[in-house]
């Protein structure tokens, strides 16, 4: 879940995501016989700038559709295929020094070449929005418990305050304001299940001034005031 929107994937499906986003997630429908498995590969920019030069060039696409940061899809078999022999190193750790990389480049052509190749590709074009962007997204996901101004952010992207502020939007599907504020109750949010005592010093750390606001805010993302969301964390994660 990202803002308003809620993305759905399972058995034989993908997510890719080109930009750290403060997404919400929860697995569903697992049990014992059948529980939840996943495998998860960092995209490095520097090999993704390396295959594009190989790559074809990329289908012809909308607006939109270039500035998604997060996209789900179906694995077509060559993709299964090279996840498949992915996951089978786990048994073959004398090969995986030698094949992880090798399947690991193949799996990221197949992701390039694909339906979703253009989220992928922005990771690894210096000149690319998402690229430029990134400067920024990543100071506030460092410093999210510090105030900011747009004009700052936008000069560490090297954009004028109009155009960040639109392809920030269109990247994260929020504003910079609203990205810090996810970024803020989520770490509030794993911080309180250790001191769910200390609500007060919980907000101060993750860059609320007033206490209130802080309990207001958390209420509205999660339902629940942060000390009894806490609790019903401690108690669910016991069980």
């Amino acid at each position: 879940m990202l803002c308003e929107k809620t993305s759905y994937y399972g058995a034989g499906e993908f997510v890719v995501a080109s930009v750290g986003l403060p997404v919400t997630c929860a697995v569903t429908g697992a049990n014992k016989v059948q529980p939840y498995l996943a495998i998860s590969i960092s995209l490095q920019p520097a090999i993704v700038s390396e295959m594009l030069l190989a790559a074809p060039a990329p289908r012809q696409t909308t607006v939109s559709s270039v500035a998604q940061a997060l996209a789900t899809g179906i694995a077509d078999p060559d993709l299964l295929d090279v996840v498949e022999r992915l996951t089978r190193l786990l048994d073959r750790p004398a090969d995986a020094a030698g094949l992880q990389p090798l399947y690991e480049r193949e799996l990221l052509w197949r992701l390039i070449t694909g339906k979703h190749g253009q989220t992928v590709r922005q990771i690894g074009l210096p000149d690319s929005h998402l690229s430029q962007l990134s400067h920024a997204i990543s100071w506030i996901r460092t410093h999210y418990d510090q105030p900011f101004s747009v004009e700052e952010l936008a000069a560490r992207a090297s954009m004028s305050v109009t155009s960040f502020h639109r392809h920030f939007r269109a990247i994260t599907q929020m504003t910079p304001l609203q990205y810090q504020k996810h970024l803020r109750l989520h770490e509030a949010r794993t911080r309180l299940l250790a001191h769910a005592d200390d609500v007060a010093g919980v907000g101060y750390a993750v860059g609320y001034g007033s206490p209130s606001q802080f309990s207001r805010e958390y209420r509205r993302m999660f339902g629940a005031p942060p000390r009894n969301d806490a609790a019903h964390l401690r108690e669910t994660s016991a069980t």
